[in-house]
């Protein structure tokens, strides 16, 4: 299982480029007996320097990474606590931010932007971002 979170910063989306070459949203596995939320806000904070306040469930699908290989992925929508630009971490070639535009021509999987679609347009993350 995989916890991700979406974070929206003035209006942009944090993305983190990996090493099968997608972009994807920040995050990680969950441990046992670890809290989702807490597992999510400590990636986070690994992956890009951010303190983040995790909100609401977005979705949870399957991700086929490859022959043999699947993972649960669950999403949350994230309050971003900085205007500090992200940092990238050894685990990621890049962090970038998106517009929700720009994420329409990334190679994403679809879940992620369907995430990103949710708590951007559902829940007014654009406008707190």
């Amino acid at each position: 299982m995989s916890i991700k979170g979406v974070c929206v910063q003035n209006g942009r989306v944090l993305l983190l480029h990996n090493e099968r070459d997608e972009w994807e949203l920040p995050g990680g596995k969950l441990e046992l007996g670890e809290d989702p939320a807490s597992c999510l806000a400590r990636e986070i904070a690994e992956e890009s320097g951010w303190t983040v306040e995790v909100g609401p469930i977005l979705d949870a699908w399957q991700y086929h990474i490859r022959d043999e290989i699947d993972v649960l992925i669950v999403t949350y929508g994230c309050t971003v606590g900085t205007d500090l630009p992200p940092r990238v971490s050894s685990e990621h070639k890049q962090a970038r931010l998106f517009t929700p535009a720009e994420v329409g021509t990334l190679r994403i999987p679809a879940g992620y932007r369907r995430s990103i679609d949710t708590w951007c347009t559902h829940h007014g993350a654009l406008a707190r971002g």
